[in-house]
């Protein structure tokens, strides 16, 4: 099935669903938008911004066709762009009653769906049953905030159809941001929830006041490990980790002041503890989550991941960071 030429609604209102907003009306004449809440909507028509992210971008929003009731915007769309933070996605999914399955679904949500420790593409096939070839994903390097300042930046869509994928892509594709496509559907999420998890590290690094030297060290290895994992858990003969959606987004994640699974694991190397962490943080750490998804999810593929098993370690068994990280370096090359 081709992609409907309908409407398209973004699901989700924080920083990525508003860059992915400016990126869009950028190429489609209107847009629906899903926002859970009727008094931030009411902020945004009487502010021109979101009120609450990136609200450097004015919007026209005559444009925009504001929407707090889940189920009236996917009866009026065709295209739902879902950009909820990953532990927040079931809760707003419960409130759905409209069927989904004629839908065309792209996720930019960077996480696995909590407790099934589902990737997002498996889980709308799986329970809303949305043909594979009908669900595609967007990932970066590409943070919201760059987007807002319209600083170039790069996306690739995959999707088990490309024609599907080069589709999606060229709608989100303008002055500043590029896009490519590929059919690594699996290897594209699971590589952004691991990114998250390996940035959480590199901050807990830099808390821990190691240097830029050792911050490469750890990449190397995290990349290496993010290639052993995708390599037994969906194995593709062509996939390449050092394409700019699995190593250049692992960088980004990993280095940028923008990252906030970065800032997060930085308040943890210097002492903080998880909640107290969290509590001072305006925006959700997706890699929190991913962290513990994705050591339940290696129960099953048993793959050596030293990083992902010391964070885990780190924030749900309270083990020192200091510990933990000195047993990482002992291992690394």
């Amino acid at each position: 099935m081709a992609i409907p030429q309908g409407k398209l609604a973004i699901m989700g209102g924080g920083s990525w669903a508003t860059a992915i907003a400016k990126i869009l009306l950028s190429t489609e004449d209107s847009i629906n938008w899903y926002i859970r809440r009727e008094d931030r909507i009411e902020d945004f028509k009487r502010l021109g911004h979101n009120p609450a992210y990136l609200t450097s971008v004015q919007f026209d929003t005559n444009r925009i066709n504001f929407y707090s009731d889940i189920n009236k915007v996917v009866e009026d769309s065709e295209v739902l762009v879902f950009v909820t933070p990953s532990p927040y996605f079931k809760s707003h999914m419960k409130k759905l009653k409209v069927k989904i399955r004629d839908k065309f679904i792209v996720s930019a949500i960077k996480g696995i769906v909590p407790d099934d420790n589902l990737l997002m593409s498996d889980y709308f096939h799986r329970y809303y049953g949305v043909p594979e070839e009908n669900i595609s994903v967007v990932a970066g390097p590409c943070h919201a905030e760059e987007v807002a300042m319209e600083r170039l930046s790069y996306l690739t869509v995959g999707c088990q159809n490309i024609e599907n994928a080069q589709m999606i892509a060229k709608k989100l594709t303008n002055t500043y941001v590029k896009t490519s496509v590929s059919t690594d559907v699996a290897g594209i999420e699971y590589s952004s929830v691991l990114k998250n998890v390996y940035a959480i590290a590199s901050g807990i690094c830099s808390g821990l006041k190691y240097g830029d030297n050792f911050q490469a060290v750890l990449m190397s290895n995290a990349i290496q490990e993010m290639n052993e994992f995708l390599a037994v858990a969906r194995p593709m003969p062509n996939r390449a980790v050092n394409d700019s959606v699995y190593l250049g987004d692992l960088l980004v994640t990993g280095y940028s002041k923008f990252s906030r699974n970065r800032v997060f694991g930085t308040m943890i190397g210097k002492g903080y503890s998880v909640k107290s962490a969290q509590l001072e943080m305006e925006m959700i750490a997706e890699g929190y989550y991913g962290t513990k998804c994705m050591k339940e999810v290696n129960e099953h593929y048993r793959v050596n991941m030293p990083i992902l098993n010391a964070i885990y370690d780190i924030l749900y068994d309270q083990i020192s960071p200091v510990i933990e990280i000195k047993l990482l370096t002992d291992s690394f090359k």
